[in-house]
């Protein structure tokens, strides 16, 4: 009987094309020749207020457009959003093509319900269960998704992949952990860590999750 193989995924940048879907609202908001510089403030103020894990996502997202000096009534501008951003291309082929090979999929990610939910439909592949940070008052790269993970499922570690774009929000701590790690590394960037694999999208990771860890 084949063992149970657990693929973990981060959802946002990594399945959803997050920084589109946040350079789009920006835009429309602050006009097109600040939407470069507004997305490099967003990352920058994001995590900031992720600390300490109260903040629901969709208030850290409000809260992080008034920082950025969102007009009045246009703070929860990014929140009303989110919902319809879509997949990127390769997504739903690669996981279907995963969960075909007898790959377990959970969604380990930094936001609220009814948002995962939303995305989950737009990708259009079933996951097994889905973690998010307001229902555990922790945000990556803080540990508390990965053990929550581990307590709902019992999944054995030497079975278990976690695949995600974020190298600080990700990679790192999964290391940390002593999981195997798919980087899909989308922006050609460049860290001293380097995970288990690297891949530029999602059109390999079928294959790549077989050579990891194999029936």
């Amino acid at each position: 009987m084949a063992r149970e193989r657990w693929a973990t995924l981060d959802c946002y940048g990594t399945l959803i094309d997050w920084n589109g879907g946040i350079r789009r609202e920006l835009t429309r908001v602050f006009g097109e020749e600040h939407a470069d510089v507004q997305l490099e403030r967003y990352h920058e103020i994001e995590p900031t207020l992720q600390t300490g894990g109260e903040r629901s996502y969709r208030q850290v997202m409000t809260d992080a457009m008034a920082l950025l000096g969102a007009p009045e009534g246009e703070e929860g501008g990014l929140a009303t959003a989110l919902p319809t951003w879509g997949p990127f291309p390769e997504v739903p082929g690669a996981l279907e093509e995963a969960r075909s090979r007898g790959w377990k999929l959970a969604i380990l990610s930094n936001t609220d319900r009814d948002f995962i939910e939303a995305s989950i439909a737009q990708i259009g592949v079933p996951f097994e269960l889905a973690i998010v940070a307001s229902e555990i008052d922790s945000y990556k790269p803080r540990h508390r998704h990965w053990l929550q993970f581990l307590e709902e499922t019992g999944a054995p570690r030497d079975a278990h992949v976690h695949v995600a774009q974020s190298h600080y929000h990700d990679i790192l701590p999964a290391t940390e952990l002593g999981l195997r790690t798919i980087w899909i590394n989308r922006y050609g960037e460049r860290h001293d860590l380097q995970p288990t694999r690297e891949l530029g999208d999602l059109s390999l990771l079928p294959d790549t999750l077989d050579e990891l860890v194999a029936t």
